[in-house]
This record gives C-alpha cells, structure tokens and sequence, in this order.
C-alpha cells in the first residue's frame, strides 16, 4: 500500500473555460484491474475526454487516458478505451434528450476516488463558448487579477 496516495483528484482544467457547464452529475466507471490501479496511482488524464451515448443508451467517457500498469504482465488495458459510465436510469435518458435535442455534450470535470475506494466521474452537462465567450471569460479573470493586486497593495 506504500507509494499509494490517498486522495486521488484529477481534474480538467480547461472545462471551465471551454464550455458552460450547466449541469453536473456524479457516475461510476466499469474498469478492469490494471486500470483501477493506475487510477489510484494517480496516472490518469481526463483532459481531452468527452462523454457519448452508443446505439443502446449507454453512456462512455471517449479518450480517457489512463496509463498502464508497470507490474501488469499481459494482461494490461488499453491507456484510451472507451469506458462505460455508471449512472442511474433517469440520469441517463435525462442526459440523453439533452445531448440529442440541443446540441450539449457532456465532459469530464474531475476523476476521484470516493472514501469507499472506488474511481468516479464528475461529469457535467455543457454548451461550448464561442470565441466571444471566451475573450470574455479571460477578460474577467484579467479584471479579477488586477482588482485583487490593487486590493493587497492597499492592505500593507
């Protein structure tokens, strides 16, 4: 259990900026064990993912990178399968209607694991910004960063 840590989160930062993220929800993932162990290593990325629906209704997290094991032997998993999402039936078909009708995704924001020890998404409904969107995002986060620098010169 050494060189393991406990608190595993990684997260997709670019989500935030990227899109407007209307609604979040918290799904299991089927994974084998090569793979659950990496996670708990922490040698995962969800930063170019997306989540997809396949003919049968079911969710997947699409380009999920997860490293392989190096104590595997031959029986590794492949660092960017597809993985099934767990979530419960009126999430999904909630979830569904919205991807299909207006054009949301849904992405992952955050890879953990819960105190039970087991790996969950944190994935969230959203809209793509368009470019305007995202100049105005970066303009508020220039705004906010001088505001606070003029704040903490005065404090002294």
């Amino acid at each position: 259990m050494q060189g393991m840590q406990k608190n595993i989160n990684i997260k997709n930062k670019k989500a935030r900026f990227k899109y407007e993220l209307l609604d979040t929800y918290i799904a299991g993932i089927v994974l084998s064990g090569t793979e659950i162990k990496s996670i708990r290593l922490g040698k995962a990325s969800i930063a170019e993912s997306f989540c997809e629906f396949n003919d049968s209704g079911e969710l997947f997290v699409v380009n999920m990178q997860i490293d392989e094991y190096s104590h595997a032997s031959h029986y590794n998993h492949r660092p960017k399968a597809e993985r099934k999402l767990l979530l419960n039936k009126q999430e999904l078909t909630k979830l569904h209607k919205a991807v299909k009708n207006t054009g949301l995704t849904i992405i992952p924001l955050s890879l953990f694991l819960n105190d039970r020890g087991l790996a969950k998404l944190k994935i969230a409904l959203a809209r793509g910004k368009k470019l305007y969107d995202k100049r105005e995002t970066l303009k508020e986060r220039d705004t906010k960063r001088s505001l606070d620098r003029i704040k903490k010169q005065y404090k002294k």
